[in-house]
């Protein structure tokens, strides 16, 4: 009995999976169109699979981003609705104060002599198409950068040489800036031990000083009327 025991458990294990292999070689030898078709099926199934694997992932994108969207769209527009909000509580612009500083701001006026002044004139009028006011001089008008509605004007206007207007500076011409705090400024140039050759003359279109250059060049200080 042991014997036919020992016999029965070594043709399980050793000869009966050689044979079923064998057999199973010999199927699929003589039917390779079979083994063939299985393996194509599989190959089709597992494509289409990952196809509709990869159109369920691209809508679920286009669901994230059409969401992603909208909610930025809805936060934009509540900005916005909360900053109108915050500029209607906003007091009103309180109006920045006016720069003080004791200054020159620009160029108020050319003057040089000239042997004859009228020819002068007449020279650039028709040269260079100067155009001569009622006071013998020229105004040019330009628009204040910092503040568009302001209009400044420079005054151009030959002298007859000599004359006292420049005195006491022997130079041929004299430069008119144009300042504001005025006062300030003289009290600083005085602090600077700068010469102030008169005092401050008031007019209803502004007012002046003279000074003198370290190089004997006569200035004229002009705070215009705002």
């Amino acid at each position: 009995m042991r014997i036919i025991k020992k016999q029965k458990r070594h043709f399980i294990s050793n000869i009966l999976p050689t044979q079923t292999s064998v057999v199973t070689e010999s199927i699929a030898a003589r039917n390779p169109l079979m083994h063939i078709a299985s393996e194509c099926e599989l190959q089709i199934k597992w494509r289409h699979n990952r196809k509709k694997q990869k159109g369920i992932m691209n809508r679920l994108l286009i669901i994230t981003i059409a969401i992603v969207t909208i909610l930025s769209s809805c936060i934009s527009i509540n900005n916005k609705t909360n900053k109108r909000e915050e500029q209607k509580n906003e007091p009103p612009n309180i109006v920045s104060a006016r720069d003080t500083t004791p200054k020159v701001t620009g160029i108020g006026g050319i003057f040089f002599f000239s042997d004859n002044p009228k020819e002068t004139k007449e020279w650039y009028t028709k040269n260079l198409g100067i155009e001569m006011n009622d006071w013998g001089s020229s105004n040019f008008e330009s628009r204040n950068i910092n503040s568009p509605d302001e209009i400044n004007s420079l005054q151009w206007r030959p002298f007859k040489k000599g004359d006292e207007y420049f005195s006491p500076s022997k130079k041929d011409f004299m430069i008119n800036y144009r300042v504001q705090n005025i006062e300030g400024l003289v009290t600083k140039l005085k602090q600077n031990g700068v010469t102030i050759l008169d005092s401050i003359a008031t007019f209803d279109y502004g007012k002046f000083v003279h000074i003198i250059d370290t190089e004997g060049n006569k200035i004229e200080l002009w705070e215009p009327v705002d």
